[in-house]
């Protein structure tokens, strides 16, 4: 789809409340409206290996967009390096009540407040387990989190890392969307340490065969004592990665849209510095010694470039599709292969953490 064609569909889908016309984007995926690039071969200098598992490039689509795991093939055929499901649920739950997203068009950014909304994991798991027999490749993650209600978390996330841990190609636990009363406390190192472990014990208990990677995903609202917990944790107990980081509550100075004062997550270019010095930091505090997807804010290559060289060896984007439509996933790669080589690398991975080190 090209720019122009998306603005014309962004014309029509504009009147709609978001949250509607996020349906309809999903639909038209599931029938192959959007196009596809999966014929055409990434740049070589984009290749990348993390966790054992092949990236054709490092651009993933984060956590959110595809909530149920409807629609990964497709994602993966607009030319992402990889797309993560979810935030999927032990139970079905509705979420918090509507509208809960909100487009901030001034701004180019988005808040949500969707309250972990899921189908449950039974029908996420049946499309992930239909996916693998049919022989799909590509990388595939799921996002797992805990019912509003559950009084023992740790035990929701249990459940959700033994039904799909499977069917995905690595497992992220998400405790730091902040439109889920209580979850961001499980940030905390008592909590973390224990959720770790006892998410880890599951996963070797389900899967002893090939243990998927294990992540957190964490929020850009820790402070340095918080950060260094966590670092501190995520060492000790083996975590086979970080996602850094997540939506934010906090409302950077000069936003223009109405929408600003709504509670809820917001993410999209406001986030971009904070989440990407939060990444930073998270690089010094693990040495290195784990490696980061960094999230929140990218909309072109060069943003992905200073993810990669503030610590990330993946990056995740999503509020900037909003805006930018599916033709955003080729800009960005070409971008950062330029990036990449300006610079004088031959590979992602060299450019990790270079202006940390």
């Amino acid at each position: 789809m090209t720019p122009f064609v998306y603005r014309c569909v962004r014309l029509l889908l504009r009147p709609l409340d978001p949250e509607n016309a996020h349906g309809v984007t999903i639909a038209a995926l599931k029938l192959g409206l959007l196009g596809s690039t999966s014929a055409k071969r990434d740049d070589a200098i984009l290749r990348t290996r993390v966790w054992d598992l092949d990236f054709p490039n490092p651009i993933g689509l984060a956590a959110g967009f595809d909530k149920h795991a409807e629609v990964p093939d497709a994602i993966l055929n607009l030319g992402f390096g990889f797309t993560e499901a979810g935030t999927v649920t032990p139970k079905p739950q509705p979420g918090n009540p509507r509208p809960r997203l909100f487009r901030l068009e001034e701004d180019l950014a988005v808040i949500n407040r969707f309250g972990f909304n899921s189908q449950g994991l039974a029908p996420f798991a049946a499309r992930l387990a239909a996916r693998r027999q049919a022989g799909r490749s590509g990388i595939v993650g799921a996002n797992v989190g805990k019912n509003r209600e559950a009084e023992d978390a740790a035990a929701d996330y249990e459940a959700g890392i033994t039904a799909v841990c499977k069917l995905a190609d690595y497992i992220v636990i998400n405790v730091s969307s902040p439109n889920t009363p209580g979850l961001r406390a499980l940030q905390a190192r008592q909590h973390i340490e224990t959720l770790i472990r006892r998410s880890r014990e599951a996963l070797v208990r389900a899967a002893p065969a090939r243990v998927p990677p294990l992540l957190a995903k964490v929020g850009p609202d820790l402070d340095e004592a918080e950060l260094r917990d966590i670092a501190e944790v995520a060492l000790a107990c083996g975590l086979d990665g970080l996602i850094v980081g997540n939506t934010t509550v906090q409302r950077p100075a000069g936003l223009r849209s109405r929408f600003a004062a709504e509670t809820g997550g917001l993410s999209g270019r406001p986030l971009m510095a904070h989440a990407t010095a939060c990444l930073a930091q998270m690089y010094r505090l693990t040495g290195g010694r784990i490696p980061i997807v960094g999230c929140g804010g990218v909309a072109s290559g060069r943003d992905a470039y200073v993810k990669i060289r503030s610590g990330a060896s993946l990056v995740q984007l999503y509020s900037a599709l909003v805006y930018q439509g599916p033709g955003l996933v080729t800009r960005v790669k070409r971008e950062l292969a330029d990036c990449l080589r300006a610079d004088g690398y031959s590979s992602i991975a060299q450019a990790v953490g270079a202006d940390v080190r």
